[in-house]
């Protein structure tokens, strides 16, 4: 009887595939207050006033351990030697956007979820006082050059980032609750690189504006914005994401 009771547990048991529910991700998530964001994205001449509305946001990166997750599920391509980690207070970098919108999609499914990477618009807003809003370049038709000479000198001006990573921590945080937003990781956006409305036209985008101390455009693929990219302005130091909860 006892033989047959264990038989029967052992046969549910390879029917179930004897597996537990995959513990849930826990996202911690900020909302950003509808408002006005004024703008202007690099080898634009045009500045953008764009209202935004209220949404959520991850009050900071994913970390190393979270990218993990998405590799072991196959879902996430590894990261290249040298970007691989697994700590839970280190945001993951050396992404490009594909490997970032494989992880919204990897998130979603796991969640039941929509996850999506923020528009440059959304990002500024949510970057508070950490985004420092530079004077608008006005182009001259008679000397096309001149916007190439301003955007050196304002990034002359700048600084090179660090590159060494910060942990998730309290001092990082801004007015609106978001950690490390701003410092040396840059955060892939949804935002086309040309004209607005140029995706729209087409459906597809090969360059994507990574947001951070300034936008940065970078081709989809690209990992490494120092030695693999060609970007306008100082590249950024590293390549990292924070999602917002679609409602």
């Amino acid at each position: 009887m006892v033989k047959g009771l264990c038989t029967g547990l052992l046969a549910a048991c390879v029917l179930t595939a004897c597996s537990s529910p995959e513990p849930p991700i826990e996202v911690a998530l900020q909302v950003i207050p509808a408002s006005m964001v004024r703008y202007q994205l690099p080898g634009n001449s045009a500045v953008v006033e764009e209202h935004v509305a209220a949404f959520s946001i991850m009050q900071r990166q994913v970390s190393q351990a979270e990218y993990a997750l998405c590799v072991e599920d196959a879902v996430c391509a590894p990261l290249d030697k040298g970007k691989r980690g697994y700590a839970a207070d280190l945001p993951a970098t050396g992404l490009s956007w594909l490997d970032a919108q494989a992880y919204a999609t990897w998130l979603s499914q796991r969640s039941g979820q929509t996850y999506r990477l923020p528009h440059y618009a959304e990002w500024q807003l949510a970057a508070a006082e950490a985004y420092v809003q530079d004077a608008a370049i006005v182009d001259n038709p008679d000397n096309p050059a001149q916007r190439w000479l301003q955007e050196y000198e304002r990034e002359a001006r700048r600084g090179p980032p660090s590159q060494t990573l910060q942990e998730f921590a309290e001092q990082t945080r801004n007015s609106l609750g978001l950690l490390n937003v701003g410092g040396n990781v840059w955060e892939w956006t949804q935002t086309c690189f040309g004209p607005p409305g140029l995706m729209a036209a087409n459906g597809v985008c090969g360059i994507r504006i990574a947001a951070g101390r300034h936008p940065s455009a970078l081709s989809d693929f690209i990992r490494d914005p120092i030695a693999g990219a060609c970007s306008v302005g100082t590249p950024p130091a590293h390549l990292g994401l924070r999602l917002v909860l679609e409602n």
